[in-house]
């Protein structure tokens, strides 16, 4: 069990890195079930890298609390009404989720394999080098300025997450960097749009599972989440800091990167 415990650890590191950065949690679990797999059922794992993001999304909460809180009492009533702004664009643009949200288990029973995922993470790889290589215009630099209609174009950019490889935090800052928004709106607005995206999956992957847990898979479940919020909180923070000063060039050549290798680890497979 204490062998099963460090993997876990590792898988929430893994997690809590990658959910944030718009380099695919998804495409690194893949790798990292293959090289270094957890002792469990096929049909927990699936439903284990869905929950394992509810650690991530609660740091989310807690460090943005005050600014998504519309009833906080320090706020005048004009911050208040940009806080139910915030909210109104983040629910409009999770309408294109709720709409596909069925379709997630039959697009993952074909798309789910290395290929897709290889494809999934070099395409958008280039593409955020592409993007960052052209004279954008700026139209939107703070929360306040974005659209409801642009929010609900980078709400069905999510929808593109339920391909394996894709990335939710990569498919909506693209999307939302590509309409005019700054780097800093976009990594913040997609931060937002996790919270009912990731709560409503993994309440259709909990269901789906079924509540018989054994006391090692509700362990490993456990230690996954709380792992994975406590790495969330520093990488969030970390990331802030970073689009505020650099392009996301970085992580498009690490996407690349990372879909050869998993196109490499296929034919080892």
């Amino acid at each position: 069990m204490i062998l099963e415990a460090l993997k876990v650890i590792i898988y929430g590191i893994v997690e809590g890195i990658t959910e944030w950065l718009p380099i695919s949690s998804t495409g690194h679990l893949i790798l990292l079930q293959q090289f270094l797999p957890l002792n469990v059922t096929p049909e927990f794992f699936e439903m284990f890298k869905v929950v394992i993001q509810l650690g991530a999304i609660i740091a989310v909460m807690i460090l943005y609390f005050k600014k998504l809180n519309p009833l906080d009492k320090q706020k005048t009533n004009i911050e208040k009404q940009e806080t139910l702004s915030i909210w109104k664009k983040v629910v409009i643009a999770t309408l294109p989720a709720v709409l596909v949200a069925p379709l997630d288990d039959l697009l993952e029973q074909y798309l789910m394999n290395y290929y897709v995922v290889a494809i999934a993470l070099i395409a958008y790889g280039v593409a955020f080098i592409y993007i960052e290589r052209q004279n954008r215009d700026v139209t939107m630099a703070t929360l306040e300025q974005l659209t409801t209609k642009t929010a609900l174009f980078i709400g069905m950019a999510q929808v593109l997450a339920l391909i394996p490889g894709t990335s939710r935090s990569g498919a909506t800052i693209l999307m939302a960097v590509l309409l005019g928004t700054s780097r800093f709106v976009a990594t913040e607005f997609s931060f937002f749009l996790g919270i009912p995206a990731m709560f409503g999956l993994s309440g259709l992957k909990i269901l789906k599972f079924g509540f018989h847990y054994t006391v090692d898979e509700l362990f490993i479940l456990i230690i996954g989440m709380l792992v994975s919020f406590v790495v969330s909180m520093i990488v969030i923070q970390k990331l802030v800091n970073y689009v505020k000063r650099h392009d996301f060039t970085l992580f498009g050549k690490y996407r690349i990167a990372l879909g050869i290798a998993v196109l490499v680890a296929s034919f080892f497979l």
